[in-house]
């Protein structure tokens, strides 16, 4: 978009311009009135672009048309618009704005672009992909969308309460008393309250689509936190579906008992009308959420009947046969005993409770878990969900108050037990007050009824015994229902994801509101088998962990994107702290651990083997996560707190500039610098682009190189720039690479094998590098491979032409050649074609790594070859080190450098004095190197007429005789020391030299020759290497 604009009537495919050549533009009335065309001033209003699709007139009037307004700075400029920001994923990425280039081109010329684009689909400008956005077509019906009262808080309230509230809270209030039922309940809703800000603070931060808590957590912490998290929640709520649906299946047993009907026995009863009813809630779901949400209405109205008929029970005067069971309406001594607990049984202690009760508060998600589903979740979900635990905790606190005021604890159920005139002797107990003698029961403890002794008091106590049922079959099939469509559609996102393998397959969705029919199937299975075991306590302690387990980790997700600062964290709900937060999660795991220690610490076993699984397997999504805001704050504030210290020579690493171009081109280079930097020192892939390059360098070149990095598991950076030519783009590159104290300390180069053939001007540049990289203190390495640098012909890539390719020197290693060759023509089609093996790749066995220490740098040139051995394919090399002596002290010199090494804690045995290093080298030798500089003389006889300074200035890589003759003797000592390398050090694995200084007088062509004739000749890698004269090792420890 945004290559359109034009003074005449211009169309494009689905592009139209409103305006009139004789007059000024028509607007619609839509967006302005007919004074505002031309204002006061003479300045006319930029005209409205109408997006649109022209396959037909009725498919336009039955699509969406998006009004695109251009702003005051030009037609082409537009105004800020929603669409704009739908699509910022990287994935659904559309471009429905003008670009720079765009924008800074003429009118004239984006004319032109779009008259040749009009035949072509290139210029229909499609709109964004709403994702979830209810479609305005008449052709399908739209999706089922939900408001906060039916889609979050009746939703909230009717998975709150459950099997929990109706058939354990009242023997609760008998083991804990009154008072800590209500502590119990409180610390519960302080969990849940703080889960609840923490989740509308992370729900009204962006929109958010379905899968609940693992989409919340997922995009908030990260795949690696959110995926583990997701696939365990989605379990927790497939066994809380279970756990509801055995509660729903006991009392059913039970009713059927006691009219008698037994099918098989107790504990089979309860798996077969558990299986049953688990497949009717599955024919339920499968019907679509219309019906799911119809269900619950149903189950809401139900349960607030129930409610009534409980409360109206309560005040009712109770009559003998209710009194013998232990109920005698509200009393203040009643309530007075059962304000302190009364533990019994070997359950009977707070936090057992405790871990009993929470199960009733964690249906705070199902809301948030259909989030997807629902017509505003920003709004939806904080308002819905707080008032959800708003209300079910009024109704906790009431159950536990009326049982409490009006049950005692033990009961025996038998009328005969009345008291008959005043006589109490021998009668113990708070009922005895009251006419009945339970006596003989509770010190046997054989009683059956009373507040300690009967988990169905709530229906004993009611109005309609029969009414409260139901209210117990809503409570329960509702809770089981909620979980088993929260479950699969969790599933069904973390699915999509892809994270984890083996399960995609249960991604799949279908019809309208794209429902998740294998992930429910899926739940259905696991409900089921979790059914057979046919007992709520051996369910309910691993339920409890892993929702405060997810508890947690919603909390700290809100707390850690608030304490990242990162500005994508930007929540409408702004009633929420990072402390609370911080402190919900730590009561989460302190609470885990103290319900059940066992059921803790296999649920975050789980979870720490599931993160360790994503990751090591590193999924390439990118979803904006905290902890990548966090990642950056704290480099950020590592790189800042290293700026006051102090460098240090213990401390020193060398931090690398390689000059690769792109990196894919020169992989030997890149896995030579590798090797002693990964993972301890700093390397940055610098790549220059000349400026005749630009323009046909792909867009995605960049990614594509980071890309190939991250996959040869290179630890680098990669920047490029555009400059001239080599020599400025490396200065650019040598003043403004680097962070800080993070900023590179040496040059890598490749050696330019080329140089004979090459321009002139290109040695020029390429020995003014050295020079600049000296100039600005740099060390400098430059790495030489007898079969060349550059791979770019084998890549089919086009030459970067600051690079120039390498060529084979004299005496290639074709056998080396071939092999790559083949392994290039090996590797498999999916992208690894480009990935091809180098010697610093392979295991170098015993080999030696030669050192020719030949100036003292300050140490760099035993620091890299000590770094190299540092790795695993190159640890049993040995080191030998070559240096300057005479005959006559050759042994006193050696002793000085074996104890200058043992010094610097150098494991390096081998110390070899060259003493015949001022010899005169062979005369074939030097004839070589004489021919190699002949087209590169400037001889007297070609002086005539022309100043030496001007020839100077013109061509000054040309060397004069004078120049030749005065620097024979270090070319001399180059080619001698060239014959002792190539003597001693054949069948090595690496070569090192040191590189020689050049004067400021030297040409460019006959330093570029020294250099060459120091490696010739050389079958392993070879490395001209210069410290900047620094000390980079100590012999102190201080």
């Amino acid at each position: 978009m945004g290559q359109f604009a034009s003074k005449r009537n211009v169309q494009t495919q689905g592009v139209h311009f409103s305006t009139n050549e004789e007059g000024p533009p028509r607007y619609s009335s839509h967006h302005f009135n007919g004074s505002t065309v031309n204002g006061g001033n003479g300045l006319q209003i930029p005209p409205t672009i109408v997006v649109s699709d022209e396959s037909s007139t009725a498919e336009r009037r039955g699509s969406r048309a998006d009004l695109r307004r251009s702003s005051v700075y030009s037609t082409m400029d537009l105004v800020p618009q929603l669409d704009h920001y739908a699509n910022s994923l990287p994935r659904q990425m559309i471009k429905s704005r003008p670009s720079l280039e765009t924008l800074r081109k003429t009118p004239e010329v984006v004319e032109i672009e779009m008259d040749g684009a009009s035949g072509s689909n290139s210029g229909s400008l499609p709109g964004p992909d709403m994702e979830n956005e209810e479609s305005e077509g008449p052709k399908s019906k739209a999706p089922v969308r939900f408001g906060w009262i039916i889609g979050v808080m009746m939703r909230c309230m009717l998975n709150i309460w459950g099997v929990i509230m109706f058939l354990r809270l009242s023997w609760i209030t008998s083991q804990a008393g009154v008072v800590l039922t209500c502590v119990i309940i409180g610390m519960s809703v302080v969990v849940t309250s703080i889960t609840a800000l923490s989740i509308s603070a992370i729900a009204t931060n962006g929109r958010v689509k379905s899968g609940g808590a693992y989409f919340m957590i997922s995009r908030t912490l990260g795949p690696e936190i959110g995926a583990p998290i997701g696939l365990v929640f989605a379990f927790a709520n497939a066994l809380a579906c279970s756990l509801h649906t055995v509660g729903f299946s006991l009392v059913v047993r039970d009713l059927l008992h006691d009219f008698g009907a037994i099918m098989v026995d107790s504990i089979n009863d309860v798996r077969i009308v558990g299986v049953i009813t688990v497949t009717i809630l599955l024919m339920i779901v499968l019907a679509g959420m219309e019906w799911e949400s119809k269900a619950q209405i149903l189950f809401f109205l139900a349960l607030m009947v129930s409610f009534a008929n409980y409360l109206i029970g309560t005040v009712i005067p109770p009559n003998d046969d209710k009194k013998a069971i232990g109920i005698f309406g509200y009393r203040g001594d009643i309530f007075v005993q059962n304000l302190t607990p009364d533990w019994r049984g070997p359950d009977g202690n707070f936090f057992r409770m405790f871990a009993i009760f929470f199960p009733a508060a964690t249906g705070i998600m199902s809301g948030v878990n259909i989030c997807g589903d629902l017509k505003d979740p920003a709004t939806a979900i904080p308002k819905g969900t707080l008032w959800a635990i708003f209300w079910t905790t009024f109704s906790y606190v009431v159950i536990a108050v009326t049982t409490g005021s009006s049950v005692v604890r033990d009961a025996s159920g038998n009328k005969s037990h009345i008291l008959t005139g005043n006589n109490t002797d021998g009668c113990v107990g708070l009922a005895c007050t009251m006419g009945w003698n339970f006596t003989d029961c509770s010190q046997s403890k054989t009683c059956r009824y009373g507040l300690a002794n009967n988990f169905n008091v709530l229906g004993q106590l009611s109005g309609v015994y029969y009414i409260i049922l139901v209210g117990i079959f809503a409570a329960t099939l509702s809770s089981a229902l909620g979980f088993l469509v929260s479950a699969p559609k969790i599933f069904q996102c973390l699915c999509k994801d892809q994270i984890y393998p083996y399960i995609i397959f249960f991604g799949k969705g279908y019809g309208k509101n794209n429902e998740p029919y294998r992930a429910y199937v899926l739940c259905f299975l696991i409900a089921t088998a979790v059914i057979l075991i046919a007992d709520l306590n051996a369910i309910a302690p691993l339920i409890s962990n892993f929702f405060l387990c997810s508890y947690c980790l919603i909390n700290f997700s809100c707390f850690h994107a608030s304490i990242t600062n990162s500005p994508g964290w930007r929540p409408s709900f702004q009633h929420y702290s990072k402390w609370t937060a911080l402190f919900g999660a730590v009561i989460c795991v302190v609470l885990m651990f103290l319900f059940t220690w066992w059921a803790a610490l296999v649920t975050w076993c789980i979870i720490i083997f599931l993160f360790g699984y994503v990751n090591y397997n590193k999924p390439k999504i990118n979803w904006g996560s905290s902890i990548q805001a966090g990642t950056y704050n704290i480099a950020l504030s590592s790189s800042v707190s290293l700026t006051g210290v102090e460098d240090h020579v213990k401390n020193f690493r060398p931090q690398c500039l390689v000059l690769t171009g792109p990196p894919n081109q020169r992989p030997a280079l890149v896995d030579f610098v590798c090797t002693f930097t990964k993972h301890i020192c700093l390397m940055i892939c610098g790549d220059i682009i000349l400026e005749q390059d630009r323009m046909t360098r792909p867009e995605d070149a960049t990614d594509c190189l980071v890309k190939w990095l991250n996959k040869r598991k290179v630890r680098s950076f990669y920047t490029s720039l555009t400059a001239d030519n080599l020599r400025a783009g490396a200065k650019q590159l040598l003043q403004a690479s680097g962070l800080g104290k993070l900023k590179p300390n040496t040059l890598v180069l490749g050696f330019k094998t080329n140089w004979r053939d090459s321009a002139p001007e290109s040695i020029e540049d390429y020995i003014n590098t050295i020079y600049d990289t000296f100039d600005s203190n740099y060390g400098l390495c430059i790495l030489r491979m007898v079969e060349g640098l550059d791979i770019s012909d084998d890549l089919e890539y086009e030459v970067n032409q600051g690079f120039e390719a390498d060529e084979n020197v004299d005496n290639p290693d074709q056998q080396t050649n071939e092999e790559e060759t083949d392994a290039a023509d090996d590797m498999s089609d999916e992208g690894s074609s480009d990935q091809m093996n180098t010697v610093f790749q392979n295991n170098q066995g015993k080999k030696t790594i030669d050192i020719y220490w030949i100036a003292d740098d300050g140490g760099l040139t035993l620091l890299v070859p000590y770094l190299i051995t540092r790795r695993k394919r190159w640890r049993r090399c040995k080191i030998r080190v070559f240096t300057v002596g005479d005959e006559q002290n050759m042994e006193k010199g050696r002793d000085e450098m074996m104890t200058l090494l043992n010094r610097f804690r150098l494991d390096i045995s081998d110390v070899i004095v060259m003493t015949d290093i001022e010899k005169r080298p062979h005369p074939k030798s030097m004839s070589r190197f004489v021919d190699s500089v002949a087209p590169f003389r400037l001889h007297d006889e070609q002086q005539e007429g022309v100043s030496v300074e001007e020839l100077r200035q013109s061509t000054p890589w040309k060397i004069s005789d004078k120049q030749f003759e005065a620097f024979k003797p270090k070319s001399e000592s180059k080619v001698r020391l060239n014959e002792i390398i190539r003597k001693n050090s054949k069948h090595t694995a690496l070569v090192l030299v040191s590189l020689p200084v050049p004067q400021s007088d030297c040409p460019s062509a006959l330093y570029m020759a020294w250099l060459d004739t120091l490696t010739c000749g050389l079958h392993c890698p070879a490395v001209l290497i210069r410290g900047n004269q620094e000390n980079v090792l100590t012999l102190y420890c201080q």
